[in-house]
């Protein structure tokens, strides 16, 4: 049996009489790569913000690898193994691909910290950073600033800024918004690619149902905070309930 990563418990987030998220009940299982769904409004966003510690539910509870995690702050939480994308790519403009790639690489390493040890001596960080952006494919991007990318390679460079400081799950905020179709599907399979060489567990926000049910091992479904369903993507896609609040009306 795959054992749970992340599981929320009647999680729940108000923000006066509105209920963004409403007793939510979401279990991840180690490995898998795991998408969660609605129409807008429906939740999403809070959800990962009460997860990542940006926001302290109302009620509820968080755990990661069976320890509750519930109202911690955001950097205890990724300091435990969780990372987050959002839907707004934050970079360093002024840095390099592999510049800004390394600050979190040398971040994570024990020795950043030390006044004896010049910055460009941590090789393995550099070594890391590299092989970072190798895994999502701007490695020929080394040495151009960030500000001068396409926003497709930007957005690559968030995925390699999340990973870097090596979590055990990253949570995935519309990896592919603002994309076209190639530079959809190319961040795709590099986002499955990610999850089987680097052995981490995905969780995504994603709004193109294509791409839901093509890199999906499991698919949550949540309406007006709730959870709708959960289960496969065939599962899923069959659902009439999810059809008709969020696919569309079942056709006769």
């Amino acid at each position: 049996m795959t054992p749970t990563i992340l599981e929320t418990d009647d999680l729940t987030k108000r923000f006066g009489e509105l209920v963004a998220v409403d007793r939510m009940d979401l279990t991840i299982e180690t490995g898998e790569i795991h998408s969660v769904i609605g129409p807008n409004g429906a939740g999403k966003s809070t959800l990962f913000n009460c997860i990542s510690g940006l926001l302290e539910p109302d009620d509820g509870e968080v755990y990661f690898q069976g320890e509750a995690i519930t109202g911690l702050p955001p950097h205890r939480i990724a300091r435990r193994g969780i990372g987050r994308s959002f839907q707004i790519v934050d970079v360093f403009e002024g840095l390099t691909v592999r510049e800004n790639v390394q600050v979190a690489t040398q971040f994570h390493d024990d020795r950043h910290g030390s006044p004896w040890r010049r910055a460009d001596s941590l090789t393995e960080p550099l070594e890391q950073a590299e092989s970072i952006l190798e895994d999502v494919g701007i490695a020929d991007l080394f040495d151009t600033r960030a500000d001068a990318l396409s926003h497709g390679d930007r957005r690559k460079l968030d995925i390699a800024l999340t990973i870097a400081v090596d979590p055990d799950l990253v949570l995935l905020d519309e990896p592919t918004a603002g994309m076209g179709k190639e530079d959809s599907m190319e961040t795709v399979g590099m986002v499955r690619d990610l999850s089987e060489h680097r052995e981490i567990t995905l969780v995504l926000i994603e709004h193109d149902v294509q791409i839901v049910l093509d890199v999906s091992d499991t698919i949550t479904v949540m309406h007006e905070g709730a959870r709708l369903a959960s289960g496969p993507p065939d599962e899923i896609a069959a659902d009439e309930d999810v059809q008709r609040a969020y696919l569309g009306t079942p056709q006769q």
